[in-house]
């Protein structure tokens, strides 16, 4: 697929230098931080060097003194709470946090997770039924309930009392909750708006702690959920997110609770995990569970105390995600081949598939595969109740949200944000909603937005990739949205040795450039281009440096993202 290599823009050349200067760094450094929008000795200071002291006060949060009053009634009255949260990583991981805190100061405490398939996403009419079946008048909400007015309604009829804590944006009408935790309501002045929502539930613990003199110590054992919420969950890791992450992964690479650690042995232990053994290795097993199953498993084995059970429960779970392997792959094929069937759909600037037989847990991972391969806005669809449920997953600088609010009308329900939404609707208007959609992304989509990106952050000389150099920019991390690796671009670098194709189709080459080392390689999926570098000719590498682990032994890896020679470089 033909990507675009976008060079960043110059900077402020005295920022650079004034950053070069005070922390005596290399003038690629000075560049990365000043695109991060670090412009001085202490924001690079606060940067690589993230406190726990950088928190905010939790109280700053709009409602948070009503959350936590609500609670303490709750635990002098010895009144029952349920803790409700949604389904995926992110869920999952606040309620075994909120749920595992209170625990231990109140054991008249339950949980529930909604069930994917029978219920939906968010709360439900069920949900609440089973809070006053089992005698439950307060239910902490983590995760969802930001737009669930009508239910709220339906719970305060019951005397069920809500506390709201979640991330995602409100609609035009907010619940009549007792309390709602969301950074981002209209009127709440929180200074950082982009926490997951596990982040919230530790905001809402931290609170508790702080007003009933709760060391801070004995909250940072949940640290560990907190940045698989991070990763899974894909929020930008900046300001309190970075700290957040930065602290959880010191949790979770040396101390991480029973049933995370028994999912990372079954997953495969590494050295160290980093966001990127988050997404692709511990997430992925957690959303196995509800996407299968019943994500009730999920937070079973994230709450468990006992090594054998929370063994067992992670056994399990990772059998659930071999099953959501299956079907990722045997649905991933049958929309490819839909598709490069039909003509007409390959000359779209939209892809959207339908099969009635489609497993609904996975339809969201087909439809980024789907967009990955064609890089256009994509909706995967599948029968479900009675309706037809999708999954949809846009590209950069697109708006999806906004393209299936012109579809509005012929759907059932749809929420979401800017690259990603869930939407249902009657099965008769498939056929119209695939119309209107391609006339809506056509009207607005640009070419180049239909182009993937490699967006480059600075040039660089292989020489330049010394000890110090490593050094530094592994303190950039964790990597993440808003923070990602850096993507360096080096002209004119010639192969040592043969390369080769290893895997399906993963390029892996030896690598030189003038006077400098010899630096391995892989380039995952770019295979193409193995007789365009193997003739001695000079080309362009853009990559990311990596750092392999391997028993306590170091080694550097580039990894190529984007091959061109110097014709295609014109």
């Amino acid at each position: 697929m033909q990507k675009r290599w976008l060079e960043h823009s110059v900077l402020n050349q005295e920022i650079i230098r004034s950053l070069q200067e005070s922390l005596q760094v290399d003038e690629v450094i000075a560049l990365l931080l000043a695109a991060r929008g670090i412009n001085s000795f202490d924001e690079a200071k606060s940067f690589f060097r993230p406190q726990l002291e950088h928190l905010h006060d939790p109280f700053l949060m709009k409602d948070m003194e009503l959350a936590i009053l609500r609670i303490e009634k709750a635990l002098a009255a010895e009144e029952k709470i349920l803790i409700y949260g949604d389904y995926d990583v992110d869920g999952t991981t606040s309620v075994a946090l909120v749920y595992g805190f209170f625990k231990k100061y109140h054991p008249n405490i339950d949980f529930y997770i909604p069930d994917r398939y029978k219920e939906g996403y968010g709360i439900s009419n069920q949900g609440i039924d089973y809070a006053v079946e089992h005698n439950c008048s307060l239910i902490i909400a983590l995760d969802c309930g930001i737009k669930s007015v009508d239910k709220i309604t339906y719970a305060n009829s019951l005397g069920v009392d809500f506390i709201i804590c979640d991330h995602h944006l409100p609609g035009n009408e907010l619940p009549d909750a007792v309390a709602i935790l969301d950074p981002k309501r209209a009127d709440c002045e929180y200074p950082y708006k982009e926490l997951s929502g596990c982040g919230i539930g530790f905001k809402l613990v931290q609170a508790y702690a702080q007003k009933n003199d709760i060391p801070f110590e004995e909250i940072c054992c949940y640290l560990d959920l907190v940045v698989v919420s991070i990763a899974s969950d894909i929020v930008p890791i900046t300001g309190e997110n970075r700290v957040l992450a930065w602290y959880g992964l010191q949790r979770l690479n040396s101390a991480p609770c029973t049933g995370m650690s028994a999912l990372m042995d079954v997953a495969g232990r590494r050295d160290y995990y980093t966001i990127t053994d988050i997404v692709f290795s511990i997430g992925p097993r957690i959303n196995a569970a509800g996407r299968i199953d019943d994500a009730k498993h999920a937070v079973n084995l994230l709450i468990a105390e006992d090594h054998a059970a929370a063994r067992d429960k992670s056994l399990l779970i990772n059998l659930k995600n071999i099953e959501r392997k299956d079907h990722d792959v045997s649905i991933t094929e049958q929309a490819l081949a839909m598709i490069d069937e039909d003509p007409l759909l390959i000359a779209k600037k939209t892809t959207v598939v339908f099969n009635e037989n489609w497993h609904k847990g996975v339809i969201g991972i087909v439809a980024s595969r789907l967009t990955e391969k064609y890089y256009r806005p994509t909706v995967v669809l599948t029968q479900s109740n009675g309706h037809v449920a999708g999954s949809a997953r846009s590209v950069r600088d697109f708006d999806l949200y906004e393209a299936l609010s012109e579809c509005s009308d012929l759907l059932e329900q749809f929420g979401g944000h800017k690259y990603a939404a869930g939407l249902t609707m009657k099965p008769e208007n498939i056929l119209a909603f695939q119309q209107r959609f391609e006339e809506v992304v056509s009207a607005s989509i640009t070419d180049e937005a239909l182009i993937q990106q490699i967006s480059i952050d600075a040039c660089l000389q292989l020489k330049q990739i010394q000890p110090k150099f490593i050094r530094i920019l592994n303190q950039f991390a964790p990597f993440g949205p808003q923070n990602m690796a850096p993507v360096f671009l080096s002209k004119n670098v010639y192969t040592y040795g043969e390369p080769s194709i290893v895997g399906s189709n993963h390029l892996k080459m030896i690598v030189k450039q003038d006077d400098s080392l010899l630096f391995e390689c892989i380039g995952f999926g770019l295979g193409e281009h193995l007789k365009e570098i193997s003739n001695n000719v000079p080309f362009d590498i853009c990559y990311s440096i990596e750092e392999k682990i391997w028993k306590e032994k170091h080694s550097i890896q580039l990894n190529i993202k984007g091959i061109r020679t110097s014709q295609q470089r014109q």
